[in-house]
């Protein structure tokens, strides 16, 4: 061991700051200095822009790695690595084994992004990977973001990791936002999924030759239930989260496993206009180019980006004025730097916040930032409109403001009072196999050993199931689970290792995953 503690460093800067100009600065410095850089980026869709200023800086000291490789072109820059060929490797969480001889530099770029986490075995977070390496090696680890995980100011607040805040713009200024009441739009008989002020600014973009950013949240494809008439969402009444619908009818909960009936009348205000909520990127494509006949559109989701290159195409076209609306998913929500990009619209925040997870607010707030801050970064101001059934919601207000601190002291207090990390750490362990009754019975097994020596020896705090997993069944094979709330990881960690060894000597032919706070409740 070179240190006895990771060197971390938290840069807390609004959308447009110049992190990146922060980064490339500090690798100037680390490379001056005879050492190696690693940047992770969490989406292969800012490694466009990302190398692009990075090559132009450094030249062919810099390389680059993503899952659209094949494993020998991976190999091939690892070896380069190796002999010292290059001294920066730009990638998602895979570049953190890059093979430097001396490393001195691991920059976390959008550090908040989920996509650091691994869903396959090992289920590591990059975060922490990095910490670790850095403590090993002696290397500076530099997170950066506009919207820090809530767990990376928490240690900031708490002297964990030196905080260096970015209060303004490299160039333009913050966006001017406002929220659309949806539920005003359909009581003046707009069933359109465009307000009318959204309508009313993108073709005022189109005749002025600008451009127009549309954000959708795919991931909450019919995902809650909602009221069009208040805005309410059906929660549980035991874990504070949304209510998933299922095709059978009901409603359950993916924490507790509490179900029940999809209500025919709102439960809040009587009202009959209550059903699950979302809708895909296809669909809004088709919206659009009725809507706006005159407009050129691009869509950029996991459909039209899952061939080599996809990204590049895309993004160049827009770059170059090749169309007037670009829609897409999470990969337009951050890091990407149009000038001519005007206009940004959130079309419907609300399947980002009414997702059942305790980091649906965290997670709304950062996309909705990130997204509205794609806006006015040139010479001309920036407008963002976020449409949503829910306008009184702190955290969709407290995003217009653009106000993450006032945020993060709202947010934390919630995580305080219901024990969700950073405040402990939160375990899934998860049972899969082809027969559902020899499943249930060994996660029910499960249950009552940790039962027994988790809340006996105070490692655990709370067990929450075994329930049957939110989906239940995934190539035949069945899901169940139990989540843990513990305030001492490393005290579970040897009970944990215990239920692995006895899941090995059953001999049964289910599998076994253990993942410890996991980014995903699906």
């Amino acid at each position: 061991k070179k240190s006895e503690k990771a060197n971390v460093h938290l840069i807390y800067g609004i959308t447009g700051s110049g992190k990146t100009e922060v980064y490339m600065d500090i690798i100037d410095k680390t490379i001056h200095d005879g050492k190696q850089a690693i940047v992770l980026i969490p989406e292969i869709a800012l490694t466009y822009q990302t190398v692009k200023r990075f090559t132009r800086r450094f030249k062919d000291k810099v390389s680059i790695i993503n899952s659209k490789l094949s494993a020998g072109e991976k190999y091939d820059q690892f070896e380069r690595a190796k002999r010292g060929e290059i001294s920066i490797i730009i990638g998602p969480r895979s570049a953190l084994f890059t093979p430097f001889e001396n490393l001195g530099l691991i920059v976390i770029d959008e550090e908040h992004e989920g996509a650091y986490k691994s869903e396959n075995v090992p289920k590591y977070h990059a975060r922490e990977v990095a910490a670790k390496l850095c403590n090993i090696t002696g290397a500076t680890l530099v997170l950066g973001s506009a919207t820090p995980s809530l767990e990376s100011y928490f240690n900031a607040q708490t002297g964990k990791y030196k905080l260096h805040r970015l209060t303004s713009r490299e160039k333009g200024k913050l966006a001017q936002v406002s929220v659309v009441d949806m539920r005003k739009e359909l009581k003046n008989d707009n069933k359109s999924m465009f307000s009318m002020e959204l309508k009313q600014l993108i073709n005022d973009r189109l005749e002025k030759k600008q451009q127009t950013m549309l954000f959708i949240n795919r991931r909450g494809y019919a995902g809650f239930v909602s009221c069009r008439e208040c805005g309410e969402a059906v929660k549980c009444p035991h874990c504070d989260v949304t209510l998933k619908a299922h095709n059978n009818g009901k409603m359950v909960c993916h924490y507790c496993g509490y179900e029940e009936p999809i209500p025919r009348l709102c439960p809040k205000c009587g009202s009959k206009y209550i059903a699950g909520f979302g809708i895909g990127t296809q669909k809004v494509e088709t919206m659009i180019k009725k809507e706006f006949p005159q407009a050129k559109v691009l869509r950029m989701d996991f459909d039209t980006t899952s061939k080599k290159g996809g990204h590049e195409r895309i993004l160049d076209k827009f770059r170059n004025g090749g169309a007037d609306i670009l829609l897409g998913t999470q990969m337009v929500t951050k890091g990407l730097d149009f000038p001519d990009v005007t206009l940004v619209g959130v079309l419907a925040a609300d399947t980002a916040l009414n997702v059942d997870d305790f980091r649906a607010n965290e997670k709304c707030f950062s996309l909705i930032t990130q997204v509205c801050g794609r806006a006015g970064r040139g010479d001309i101001p920036g407008r963002a409109i976020i449409q949503t059934y829910q306008p009184q919601n702190r955290t969709i207000n407290f995003a217009k403001a653009q106000n993450y601190i006032d945020f993060y002291k709202n947010e934390i207090i919630y995580r305080q009072r219901m024990q969700y990390p950073p405040f402990c750490d939160l375990v899934c362990v998860l049972i899969t196999g082809e027969d559902e009754k020899i499943a249930k019975t060994e996660i029910q097994n499960i249950g009552e050993f940790l039962k027994d020596e988790g809340v006996k020896s105070g490692c655990i705090n709370k067990i929450i199931g075994p329930a049957a997993a939110p989906v239940n069944r995934i190539k035949k094979r069945y899901r169940f689970r139990v989540l843990l709330k513990t305030p001492n990881i490393e005290k579970l960690l040897p009970i944990l290792r215990s239920v692995y060894a006895a899941h090995e000597d059953g001999g049964t032919k289910n599998t076994l995953s253990i993942d410890i706070n996991p980014t995903s409740m699906i």
